[in-house]
């Protein structure tokens, strides 16, 4: 068995967007790719961080909703939310993008994967060589292939 079989089946081929690339195009992107992220590169193609589900609604929605520890003070209406922060969908995607490198190299191991989405919540991880991206690995899918190995009565990795 190979040191990343379950990887290996989690690995998926990504867009990548640029750090000047607007929120509106990374968003249709991510909706594109059926990917809860994508990485972002600099003008030359070199990886700096990741935009997905989570820093688009960072971008989406106002600042302090970070924030609170709660919002029943707030108007219910999302609509009205939404509306105040519309003008991000023209603004890089450089602002808003999570710049936490959580990326392993074209050497990584299960059990290296396997550790960086315990520690940290990330649903993909960059694989990077060179600083270019190669691809992802999907959290959803690393779980699935630990799974089903699980259920089959085989060794997780």
């Amino acid at each position: 068995m190979s040191p990343r079989s379950i990887s290996d089946l989690a690995l998926h081929d990504a867009p990548v967007v640029r750090v000047d690339d607007t929120v509106e195009d990374a968003v249709k992107q991510l909706v594109e790719s059926q990917l809860p992220a994508v990485p972002v590169v600099d003008q030359s193609g070199v990886y700096r961080g990741i935009f997905g589900e989570r820093e688009f609604m960072k971008a989406r929605f106002p600042g302090y909703l970070n924030h609170l520890h709660g919002t029943a003070f707030l108007s219910r209406s999302l609509d009205d939310s939404l509306e105040k922060r519309d003008a991000c969908r023209h603004e890089p995607v450089g602002n808003f993008m999570s710049t936490e490198h959580i990326d392993v190299g074209p050497d990584f191991a299960d059990t290296q994967v396997a550790e960086l989405f315990l520690h940290h919540q990330v649903l993909v991880i960059p694989v990077v060589a060179d600083g270019q991206v190669k691809g992802v690995i999907m959290r959803q899918d690393f779980f699935r292939a630990i799974a089903e190995r699980f259920l089959a009565g085989g060794t997780a990795a």
